[in-house]
């Protein structure tokens, strides 16, 4: 196990971390409270309601397929919602209208994934004010996705999402996974508490915080395997998982309830896919199974005559949650 592998598995538990580590969590949190200040001295007000969806911790929350989520949502209440990311996992820093023809490399994975999963405009790149500039001439409503610490840009609704498994030992990095202090919930609206559908009775609560919110739950549900290359077969009865995101044991956990996985091969989120990992794969002979985040990479790479499976989800919310972020959107807007 490499040495950040050992420090994020320290995250999780309830033993104190090292002097180092909190020492360098201290400076860590005053470089970012300052930064955090000077993006805020500079925000701009956006033309049309922007919802921003975030976490305060690292990874694995959830946002994107809440991303893909909320925009269905908004579109059967009529709303014509833009998805404004910054690209993580391309190259892009000016902002750019994701296309049909581009690559996860170029755009990054998550937006590309989120493009093809949905009907709205996606707007990704570094440089979110102006795409936040391009985004209010395509829709009535903008979905900034990972925004919590994008102060640049004012919103009307402040949605926080924290995974099921809380906020770790509550330090910040590199000591804990928090991004910001537990104060940063008070710049929320809504808490929603993210897992996997049929896990609502093993969240793990949060402590207090000055901001009394209810916490709202919405989860992810493993889909029907499907076959995105390759001649026609039967569905496979055991695999290779292959996944490259936030918490990829989840995928795998997931992928066990449907087939039996025979081996895994997990990579750091956001990983960019060589024809080596590829050749890895076909090399395990087991019909190959990845996330939906992990296909718009492999498939350029993947041999048309091989077959590869995805593992889709599907995101279900609380009763009441559209309507609660449609509201406070709307409140805001006075």
């Amino acid at each position: 196990m490499s040495i950040v592998n050992r420090i994020e598995a320290m995250w999780w538990k309830k033993k104190r971390p090292p002097a180092l580590l909190r020492g360098l969590s201290y400076a860590y949190a005053i470089i970012n409270q300052f930064n955090l200040a000077c993006r805020k001295s500079r925000a701009i007000e956006p033309s049309v309601p922007l919802i921003s969806v975030g976490n305060i911790t690292v990874g694995g929350s959830g946002k994107t397929p809440f991303v893909i989520w909320l925009c269905k949502e908004l579109q059967q209440r009529a709303y014509k919602p833009v998805v404004l990311c910054r690209g993580d996992g391309g190259k892009l820093k000016q902002a750019k209208r994701i296309e049909d023809q581009d690559s996860a490399c170029e755009v990054g994975d998550e937006a590309l994934l989120i493009a093809q999963s949905c009907s709205a405009p996606v707007i990704a790149g570094r440089d979110r004010v102006a795409g936040c500039r391009m985004a209010e001439k395509l829709g009535d409503v903008i979905v900034l996705d990972d925004g919590l610490q994008y102060r640049q840009l004012k919103r009307h609704c402040d949605i926080v999402l924290i995974p099921d498994v809380g906020i770790g030992n509550a330090y910040q990095l590199p000591a804990g996974p928090l991004r910001e202090p537990l104060d940063a919930l008070q710049r929320a609206d809504l808490i929603v508490r993210s897992g996997t559908c049929g896990d609502e009775n093993h969240i793990a609560p949060l402590p207090l915080h000055k901001k009394a919110l209810r916490e709202w739950t919405w989860c992810s549900r493993s889909q029907k395997i499907r076959q995105i290359c390759g001649p026609e077969t039967a569905k496979p009865e055991c695999c290779l998982a292959v996944a490259g995101i936030a918490r990829p044991e989840r995928f795998v956990q997931s992928a066990r309830q449907l087939l039996a996985v025979k081996k895994d091969m997990l990579f750091a989120d956001h990983h960019r896919y060589t024809a080596d990992d590829i050749s890895r794969m076909l090399a395990c002979n087991l019909p190959v199974l990845c996330s939906e985040k992990d296909a718009v990479k492999i498939l350029p790479l993947w041999p048309q005559e091989q077959s590869l499976w995805v593992l889709p989800i599907a995101g279900e919310g609380e009763q009441g949650l559209p309507e609660a972020i449609i509201k406070t959107m709307l409140s805001h807007q006075k």
